[in-house]
């Protein structure tokens, strides 16, 4: 740390760490934006589709995380950060109107939103720490990075097609890779990855927000498919399968966290390096769930018949993701690999075979909700038998 003045914009040390509800109003938006995701995947269940999806959910993603690192650094209650997070909303929704059209005719939209929260962003953080020039030089590396990608992103609204794609691809590839290497800027050199600058309950907490939000959406898009329906039997079955998976998913989480990191009360300081590393295992379990939404809509509307192989590797993909998400935060978190979720992905790429395409839609839902409740038991199981003190050291 610098022994410069702290700026008022800056959180002062001892504050309150808990997001503020603004955070968690902020939040919601996400609802609508994953809902958004997973509808348009829903809707081009391809190779293409699955790609132009995982790219406008980095987008989304990278918003997210540097609004979560923005009330994280600098001080939520103060007015002028509250009128920020609110301008990153709006333009977190503009993105999220965009979306399904964001590979069409609304891609101007989407890149004109996007660019327009970081131009606001840095536009208060780089004049507002000004007395700090070692925290100043963090916004003003991350805008060089943002001036970098803009041409990418600027030069995929004027082509179509697999260019937009792979110019896109590129963009949001540097913009979530430029953190990785501590944003190398010409003459201020790099944000050093060991500093430790990031309060880890804040993060912590702001990282379980958000993966509720996801089930909040995996709620939504259950609801509405049984909305919808006509209650017929086969869609009454699916809806019941997808509400258990959603509760699986959500006990999965909640009690490995539990298990692994540091209670609410004790104050700890994430490094950059674990603080992007946990954000983007986060990414990887947000995207299981986005994914899990996209076939459950699927399998609700038409819950039997034999099961596309689009639809069966989205059905079984999804889970993967979450557990696959779930394992490499285990590992940044505790450094040890969780074999019971590691055994769980294989069972399910198992389940890939040209067998499973035999089964109808509601079977396959079956099968992934089965392994994951299997796994969720085996764990409390393992946890039980595990002697006292035998647990990973919480970081």
């Amino acid at each position: 740390m610098t022994s410069a003045p702290l700026p008022r914009i800056l959180r002062r040390s001892g504050e309150p760490a808990y997001p503020t509800f603004l955070e968690l109003f902020f939040d919601l938006v996400y609802i609508f934006i994953f809902s958004r995701l997973a509808a348009s995947l829903a809707g081009n269940l391809t190779l293409r589709g699955a790609a132009q999806t995982a790219v406008l959910l980095l987008a989304a993603w990278w918003v997210w995380v540097l609004t979560a690192w923005l009330t994280d650094l600098f001080n939520p209650r103060l007015p002028l950060i509250q009128a920020t997070t609110l301008l990153v909303m709006l333009g977190t929704l503009l993105m999220a109107i965009a979306t399904p059209h964001a590979f069409g005719r609304y891609g101007w939209l989407f890149v004109a939103a996007y660019f327009g929260i970081h131009l606001v962003r840095d536009a208060v953080l780089i004049p507002g720490t000004r007395v700090n020039p070692p925290i100043q030089a963090r916004s003003i590396r991350v805008f060089f990075w943002f001036g970098i990608t803009v041409t990418p992103w600027v030069a995929g609204v004027f082509v179509d097609g697999t260019a937009r794609l792979l110019l896109w691809s590129l963009a949001v590839a540097v913009d979530l890779g430029s953190a990785r290497v501590g944003w190398p800027t010409p003459r201020l050199g790099r944000t050093e990855l060991a500093s430790q600058i990031f309060t880890g309950v804040h993060l912590s907490e702001r990282h379980r927000e958000i993966f509720i939000v996801a089930l909040g959406e995996l709620i939504l898009t259950t609801g509405t498919g049984l909305a919808g329906s006509g209650f017929t039997a086969g869609a009454v079955a699916a809806s019941a399968v997808a509400f258990v998976s959603a509760v699986l998913l959500f006990q999965l989480y909640f009690q490995r966290v539990q298990r692994i990191l540091a209670p609410p009360s004790v104050v700890t300081v994430e490094r950059v390096r674990s603080g992007t590393s946990t954000s983007y295992s986060h990414l990887v379990m947000v995207a299981g769930v986005v994914l899990i939404s996209t076939s459950t809509s699927l399998v609700i509307d038409r819950p039997f018949g034999r099961a596309p192989v689009e639809l069966v590797v989205a059905t079984l993909g999804g889970p993967v993701l979450f557990l696959l998400g779930s394992v490499l935060f285990d590992a940044v978190v505790t450094g040890r690999t969780l074999w019971s979720r590691v055994l769980a992905i294989v069972a399910l790429g198992a389940l890939m075979a040209p067998g499973t395409r035999l089964l109808p839609p509601l079977a396959v839902l079956v099968l992934a909700t089965v392994v994951l409740l299997i796994t969720l038991v085996g764990e409390g199981l393992a946890a039980r038998n595990r002697p006292v003190g035998a647990a990973a050291p919480a970081r």
